[in-house]
C-alpha cells in the first residue's frame, strides 16, 4: 500500500502556492518588511567588492590615505548595516513562519474536531499525527526561509551578472562559462535528493505509525513476551531511516564541494585570462580583484536556490496532504436553519424503520423499529455484531441514517445542531478515556459550571469518593495518561460520577459493568440507580443480570430487532432471549457460582 508520505508530487503547484500565500496573508506587512530588508541586504553585498575595485585602482595608486580610510569606514558601515538588515529579516521571517505554524495548527485541530466518527475508522491516528507536527514544519521552513528569501537570491543573481557585464564583458563571459557545470550538478543533486526525500519521509511516517501503536499497546507487548519481536522490527525500521538520510548526506558532501570546486575553476579561469589583460593593460587590478570577489558571491545563491526548490517541493507534498485533511468533509454537520428542541425536552426517541451500513449495503441494522418513553429505562442486548452499539452512535449522530428516521422528542436528529443534540446525553462506555490531568478536571471536562462542590456530590453519589479521599491529593491528584495509575473499576466510577455531574437528560450505558469485579459491580449497580433516576436510560449489556429490572428489554439478532419485552416477558417466550439467559446461567453454575433463577423456573416448559 502506497502512504501519502511517499507521494511527493510536483515541485511547483500554483493552486496549491496561492492557498499557501493566504495563510501569508495577515502578515502581509512583516513579509514587506522582510522583503525590503532582504533586497537591500543584496544591494550591499554588491557594495563591498566595488568598494574593494575603487580604493585599488583609484587611492591606493595616489596614495591618498584620507581617500582609503573613507573607503575603511564606508566598508565597516556597509557591514554593520548588512548585520542590521539580516538580523532584522531573518527575525521577522521566523516570526512570521512560527505565527503561520500556529495558525495552521489551530486549524487543522478544529478541523479534525468537526470529523465524524467514520473519518476515524478509517485514517490511523499516527498519520494524522504526522499531519499536524511533521508536515507543518515542513511548511514553517518554507514560509520562515524559503518563500521570501528566495527573492534575494534571485536579486543578488541578477546585480551580480549585471556590475560583471558592465565591469568587463570579456571576463563576464570567463565567469558565466562554467555555468552548464554548475546546471548538471544541480540537476543531478535535485533529482537524487528529492527521491531519497520521499523515501526519509515514507520511513519516518512508518516509525511514527510504529512507535503509536506498540506504545499504545505496550501492556499487549509485554504479556505476549513481544519486547524482543518488536524491538526486531523497529531497528528494521530505524536502520532503513537512517540508510535513506546517510545516502542523502552522501548527495550533499558532493553536491556542496562540487559547487566549490566550479566556483574555484571560474576564479581560476579569471585570475588565468584576467590577469594577461591586466598586464596588456585592458584591465584594472581593482577590477580583477573585484570580479573574484563578485565570483564567489555568484555561486553562493545557486546552491542556496538548489536547497530551497527541495524546500519547495517538500512544502508542495505537505501542503498537499495537508490540504488533502482540510478538505475532508465532516458529514455530520448541523443544518442551515437547525430545530431546535423544546425547552421541556424530556428524552422521547423513536426508530422508525431504521436501516444503517458503515460501507456500501453490508448492513449493520436493518429496519429497526422501537419507542423509548420518557424516564423510561431500556435495555439492549445481544450476540457480538448485532448492533448494539452502533443505536448509541446512531443517536448521538456519530454516524448518519442510511435509511429511515431517529426523533429525540419529536425533532428529527439530522435537523438538529449535533452539539445541541449531544448536551441532552450522558453516555458511560466500559473502555473509559481519561484525559491528563487532575481526578477533578476528568469529572469537570472544562465546564466552569459545575462547582467543587457539584463534583464531589457527584462523587459521592456513584460511590466514588471513597477511594478519591484515599489518594495522596484527592480530586488535585494527577492522572495519568489513559487514567494508567487508576483499576479499572475506580475509572469506571469516574466516568458516572463525570455523567451525574453534567446531569444529563438521557443516559446511555455501553458495557459499563463487564470489566469490574464483583465487589465493584455492585456498587456500580447501585451508582447506576442513582444515575438513572428520573432519567430516560438506555443499556446496552452482556451480563443480563444487570438489566433485569428494566421497564423494556430490546433484543438484537444480526442486525434486526427481534424480541422486546419486560425480562420475564421473554424469558416465558423462550427465544433468543431465553437462550442467551441460559448460556449465561450455565457458564456461572459450571464456574462454581450458584445463579439464582426463579425466573428460568417460572416460566413455561
Amino acid at each position: 500500500m502506497t502512504h501519502d508520505e511517499e507521494v511527493l508530487g510536483k515541485a511547483y503547484d500554483g493552486r496549491l502556492m496561492r492557498r499557501l500565500l493566504g495563510y501569508l496573508r495577515p502578515y502581509t506587512a512583516w513579509a514587506l518588511a522582510a522583503l525590503l530588508a532582504i533586497i537591500v541586504h543584496s544591494g550591499l553585498q554588491l557594495v563591498q567588492p566595488w568598494l574593494t575595485k575603487t580604493v585599488i585602482d583609484d587611492y591606493i595608486p595616489a596614495r591618498n590615505l584620507d581617500g582609503v580610510a573613507l573607503i575603511g569606514l564606508t566598508f565597516v558601515g556597509v557591514l554593520v548595516a548588512s548585520f542590521a538588515l539580516e538580523f532584522l529579516q531573518t527575525w521577522l521571517m521566523q516570526l512570521m513562519g512560527q505565527r503561520i505554524m500556529f495558525d495552521m495548527r489551530m486549524q487543522i485541530y478544529e478541523h479534525l474536531q468537526r470529523l465524524s466518527l467514520s473519518f476515524y475508522d478509517k485514517n490511523p491516528v499516527g498519520r494524522l499525527m504526522t499531519r499536524v507536527t511533521s508536515d507543518v514544519d515542513v511548511l514553517n521552513d518554507l514560509f520562515s526561509s524559503g518563500v521570501v528569501a528566495v527573492f534575494g537570491d534571485v536579486f543578488t543573481l541578477a546585480g551580480i551578472m549585471i556590475v560583471l557585464v558592465t565591469m568587463d564583458w570579456r571576463l563576464a563571459l570567463i565567469a558565466f562559462s562554467v555555468l552548464p557545470l554548475i546546471v548538471l550538478v544541480t540537476q543531478w543533486f535535485r533529482r537524487h535528493v528529492r527521491d531519497l526525500y520521499r523515501e526519509v519521509r515514507a520511513w519516518v511516517a512508518r516509525i511514527n505509525a510504529f512507535l503509536q501503536e506498540n506504545i499504545t499497546g505496550m501492556a499487549t507487548v509485554q504479556l505476549f513476551r513481544r519486547e524482543a519481536i518488536n524491538f526486531a522490527r523497529f531497528e528494521d525500521i530505524n536502520a532503513r531511516h537512517r540508510d535513506a538520510n546517510l545516502r542523502s548526506i552522501f548527495y550533499y558532501a558532493i553536491f556542496y564541494p562540487a559547487i566549490e570546486l566550479v566556483s574555484a575553476l571560474a576564479a581560476a579561469l579569471i585570475i588565468w585570462f584576467g590577469g594577461g589583460w591586466v598586464g596588456e593593460g585592458t584591465l584594472t587590478l581593482g577590477a580583477l580583484v573585484a570580479f573574484l570577489q563578485y565570483s564567489q558571491r555568484f555561486f553562493r545563491p545557486i546552491s542556496d536556490l538548489s536547497e530551497k526548490f527541495n524546500m519547495l517541493q517538500a512544502a508542495m507534498a505537505s501542503s498537499e496532504r495537508i490540504f488533502k485533511l482540510l478538505d475532508t468533509p465532516a458529514t455530520v454537520t448541523a443544518p442551515p436553519s437547525p430545530r431546535p428542541l423544546p425547552d421541556n425536552a424530556r428524552g422521547h426517541i423513536v426508530f422508525d424503520h431504521v436501516w444503517f451500513a458503515y460501507h456500501g449495503e453490508d448492513w449493520v441494522l436493518r429496519d429497526v423499529s422501537f419507542e423509548v418513553q420518557p424516564g423510561e429505562r431500556v435495555g439492549i442486548v445481544g450476540a457480538t455484531g448485532a448492533g448494539k452499539s452502533t443505536i448509541i452512535g446512531l443517536i448521538l449522530r456519530f454516524y448518519e441514517v442510511t435509511r429511515g428516521r431517529i426523533l429525540v422528542d419529536g425533532v428529527d436528529v439530522r435537523e438538529m445542531d449535533p452539539v445541541e443534540l449531544r448536551r441532552l446525553f450522558g453516555l458511560v462506555l466500559q473502555d473509559v478515556h481519561l484525559f491528563t490531568g487532575t481526578i477533578a478536571s476528568n469529572i469537570r471536562l472544562g465546564n466552569g459550571d459545575i462547582s467543587d462542590e457539584a463534583v464531589r456530590r457527584a462523587a459521592a453519589a456513584v460511590h466514588a469518593l471513597p477511594f478519591i479521599e484515599r489518594l495522596p491529593q484527592g480530586f488535585a491528584t494527577p492522572v495519568a495518561e489513559r487514567g494508567a495509575t487508576l483499576s479499572v473499576g475506580q475509572r469506571q466510577l469516574l466516568s458516572f460520577a463525570r455523567a451525574l455531574a453534567f446531569d444529563p437528560r438521557v443516559l446511555m450505558l455501553d458495557e459499563a459493568t463487564s470489566s469490574v469485579d464483583t465487589d465493584t459491580e455492585i456498587l456500580i449497580r447501585d451508582a447506576l440507580h442513582v444515575l438513572m433516576e428520573g432519567r430516560t436510560t438506555i443499556a446496552i449489556a452482556h451480563r443480563l443480570s444487570t438489566i433485569q429490572d428494566m421497564d423494556q428489554i430490546l433484543v438484537m439478532h444480526r442486525g434486526c430487532l427481534r424480541e422486546r419485552g419486560t425480562h420475564q416477558e421473554l424469558l416465558a417466550a423462550r427465544g433468543i432471549y431465553f437462550k442467551l439467559y441460559q448460556l449465561q446461567y450455565k457458564d456461572q453454575e459450571s464456574a462454581g457460582t450458584p445463579m439464582s433463577s426463579p425466573a428460568i423456573q417460572a416460566s413455561p416448559s
